[in-house]
């Protein structure tokens, strides 16, 4: 009963905390947007997935992933944490390749 008791006064004085101190808590929302938003990647992709009967990954995939990692990135730098800056900041290449290798097969298809 004593860590619920002591879980609950740690969860009062970090609210009192963001109160205290909007912009962390805004800062703090914009981490959790990011992290939401990169996780909604691997929602998109099992839906399509479920739909087509198979394993697909859709373009939508890659947007989330560019996204998620922009802002995700953008809250690490904020936070001045270099191993998730590099852990959001490199991937960002891969994101962006296989975006451009998507479109560039959609121009090849279409011409």
């Amino acid at each position: 009963m004593s860590f619920l008791w002591k879980w609950a006064h740690e969860l009062n004085l970090w609210t009192q905390n963001m109160a205290a101190h909007p912009t962390d808590a805004a800062w703090l929302a914009f981490g959790f947007f990011g992290t939401a938003l990169f996780a909604s990647r691997f929602l998109v992709q099992w839906i399509m997935s479920e739909m087509k009967g198979r394993s697909i990954m859709p373009v939508a995939f890659w947007y989330f992933s560019l996204a998620g990692g922009v802002v995700t990135l953008i809250y690490a730098i904020h936070i001045r944490n270099p191993p998730f800056i590099l852990g959001q900041g490199i991937p960002l290449v891969i994101y962006g390749r296989n975006l451009w290798l998507v479109h560039r097969e959609r121009r090849t298809a279409a011409a």
